[in-house]
């Protein structure tokens, strides 16, 4: 079977060390959490930021920090940079400014939905602001899809030009507000999808792990890590991102799916070869 890429989101905009002390919050922590988790099979590493009170923030001197930090260990994992953190809080430019860094991948959240008790706006002025700016700065967006509208949506940029092929897709799946973590959701989505795109599953809580087993079966690539579900087991916390990567990794071997490489997957995504 075809390889299987597997991201990590380390961080989120919203895990605490109240609820787990192994999130990692400063720059040094994402830093090398996101080694650990390269060393165990991730080839994207999905960031978020923090400011000094562990809050959300889109400050791209701290992305900045986090990329110089991981390149500096000789790690070739790719960069993929939140534009979501921070939706309500701080203002929309200040959410595409990490864009101008030209990191490999950004987020690109095609729509608003309830968020649990918060709304998570993604006006359309915004998507099309964010949309011209990866285009310039050579960014792919990471499509990310809390519903199926959100697949309709980014199909509208699609035919505009304004995303190109391949197109990378992630389902988000379980967030209260959104889509269901079922497989009948996931096969319906995937249903939608243009010809020839790249997919991914994260889901949330408990529904993180069952859903990456679907999706390895399925043919698509996964996501996983303290953003999504803090948990390794039933209310046993995972001690950090990386016992989460070892174990999809384990069971995408176990299915006949090796994970592909930082450099395989560049090659998936269309994405430049690695310069260091």
């Amino acid at each position: 079977m075809d390889k299987v890429i597997v991201s990590v989101a380390t961080t989120g905009s919203w895990t605490t060390r109240e609820q787990t002390p192994y999130v990692p919050i400063t720059e040094e922590e994402i830093a090398a959490e996101a080694i650990r988790c390269w060393r165990e099979g991730a080839a994207i590493v999905h960031i978020h930021v923090r400011d000094e009170q562990g809050r959300v923030t889109s400050d791209p001197a701290r992305y900045a920090r986090v990329r110089d930090l991981i390149r500096s260990q000789g790690c070739d994992i790719i960069l993929n940079f939140s534009t979501g953190g921070g939706a309500g809080i701080v203002p929309d430019e200040e959410r595409i400014a990490p864009v101008r860094l030209r990191p490999e991948i950004a987020s690109f959240d095609a729509g608003s939905l309830n968020f649990g008790d918060r709304v998570f706006v993604n006006s359309p002025a915004f998507l099309e602001a964010l949309a011209h700016e990866m285009q310039a700065h050579g960014v792919k967006p990471e499509i990310e899809c809390f519903e199926s509208g959100f697949i309709e949506t980014a199909k509208r940029f699609i035919e505009r030009g304004l995303i190109q092929p391949p197109y990378w897709f992630q389902m988000v799946l379980g967030v209260r507000g959104g889509a269901p973590a079922t497989v009948d959701q996931l096969v319906h989505m995937v249903r939608q999808l243009p010809a020839g795109s790249l997919w991914s599953v994260c889901a949330i809580g408990r529904h993180q792990l069952p859903m990456n087993v679907a999706a390895l079966v399925m043919g698509g690539h996964v996501r996983t890590g303290l953003e999504d579900n803090i948990y390794y087991s039933y209310r046993v916390l995972a001690e950090g991102n990386a016992p989460l990567v070892a174990r999809i990794v384990r069971i995408a071997r176990e299915l006949g799916r090796e994970p592909a490489s930082p450099s395989e997957a560049r090659t998936l995504l269309g994405l430049p070869p690695f310069q260091s």
